[in-house]
């Protein structure tokens, strides 16, 4: 990698991406040896070198459902019915869930199944409460692997491929980098598997038109994404700060090499650093549902140390707004001086206003976060 290029060995939060011709060799069925190859680079990244003293997190995004469920059906061609194709899911995601639990379990390591649906990640509250729960998987050194829920979804809410699916669960969960494994060795300027003048494709940027306007749209006859799903699914997690690499999942111990530097696929970087384009996006609100004021001794330390706000520090709450939605902190001069994401909605703020978060499960019926805004979704406006 260039000087400029980013660094994969400093990514702590990672997603990564394995697709249905990877993961079923070719739809022939689950592949375990694969499986089990990838499990133990992942045992590897969990259990070894941590980054800057903190443990690396990965989460595990595996298409494969519908192929393995196909395969044990008997069908030789994927169905176009929805019903057919929620029917394939439901079989194949138990034995997707059981060979990921089996090699995982064998490299020491827990996991979970987490089946996400689109209407999952664009309901705010939806949203928040799937970040919680990765979160907190993530913090009890469970591995989770995601899919998206075929068996429920309609032809409205279908991410329609899990490219897609992976570069939303990054800018979920804020991830350094989201890998997209794949058959092909990373991005060509042509099919390679029809032209011989293809060139291979070191480094981009995200987002860059030029990349989608070469890119081919078919996919193998297994999955249903193709090259230009996985360019779109790169800008998709720039758009949170996360770079993108493209790389051929039979590359031997392909993530454990690309997570200690080594330059392996396609790589895309995103323009934006993760913290200044989620603090960019806050600030850029041009509309705000409501607003809370803090006390002088908390506008200070936010201010100057960057603190979170909680709820003993707050003096009033303004506006209608639900928990996630951005909303203006202001000072005991009733300015503006930041913006954050809400932890709780309007009533709810109002009932814990100036209250111990101590008291939260009595005053709201449970407990949760204990901060009303954290200080990792607060941005300072200067006003």
């Amino acid at each position: 990698m260039s000087d400029s290029s980013i660094n994969f060995s400093q990514a702590r939060k990672i997603v990564i991406k394995v697709g249905s011709s990877l993961v079923t060799n070719e739809g022939k069925g689950l592949d375990q040896l694969a499986i089990a190859d990838w499990c133990k680079q992942l045992a590897e990244l969990v259990k070894g070198d941590s980054v800057q003293g903190i443990p690396r997190e990965v989460i595990m995004v595996s298409s494969g459902a519908i192929a393995e469920g196909m395969k044990r059906l008997g069908w030789t061609h994927r169905p176009k019915e929805l019903h057919a194709l929620q029917a394939a899911a439901a079989v194949g995601q138990m034995g997707l869930a059981q060979m990921y639990e089996t090699e995982l379990r064998a490299c020491g390591l827990s996991s979970a199944q987490v089946l996400l649906t689109h209407a999952d990640l664009a309901d705010r509250e939806r949203y928040l409460n799937a970040r919680s729960t990765l979160a907190t998987l993530l913090e009890h050194k469970v591995i989770p692997v995601i899919n998206e829920n075929d068996t429920v979804v309609t032809d409205e809410i279908k991410f329609g491929d899990n490219d897609t699916l992976g570069a939303l669960v990054a800018n979920l969960v804020e991830a350094d980098a989201l890998v997209i494994l794949t058959d092909q060795k990373g991005l060509y300027s042509e099919d390679p598997r029809k032209s011989h003048r293809a060139q291979f494709i070191n480094e981009g940027q995200a987002g860059d038109p030029a990349l989608e306007a070469m890119a081919g749209g078919a996919g193998s006859s297994i999955g249903k994404g193709g090259m230009i799903t996985k360019i779109i699914a790169a800008k998709r997690a720039a758009g949170s700060g996360a770079s993108t690499v493209i790389a051929w999942g039979r590359e031997p111990h392909v993530l454990v090499r690309l997570f200690q530097g080594e330059a392996i696929g396609t790589l895309l970087s995103a323009v934006t650093p993760k913290q200044q384009a989620k603090k960019q996006w806050m600030a850029d609100h041009l509309q705000l549902r409501g607003s809370i004021a803090v006390d002088k001794g908390a506008t200070e330390k936010i201010r100057s140390q960057g603190k979170s706000i909680l709820s003993v520090g707050m003096t009033a709450v303004l506006g209608e707004f639900t928990r996630g939605d951005v909303i203006a902190i202001c000072d005991f001069e009733g300015v503006e001086f930041a913006r954050g994401l809400s932890n709780y909605s309007s009533t709810e703020a109002r009932l814990i206003c100036g209250k111990s978060s101590q008291d939260f499960e009595k005053l709201l019926g449970y407990s949760a976060e204990p901060e009303m805004v954290h200080r990792d979704n607060l941005v300072l406006t200067g006003r």
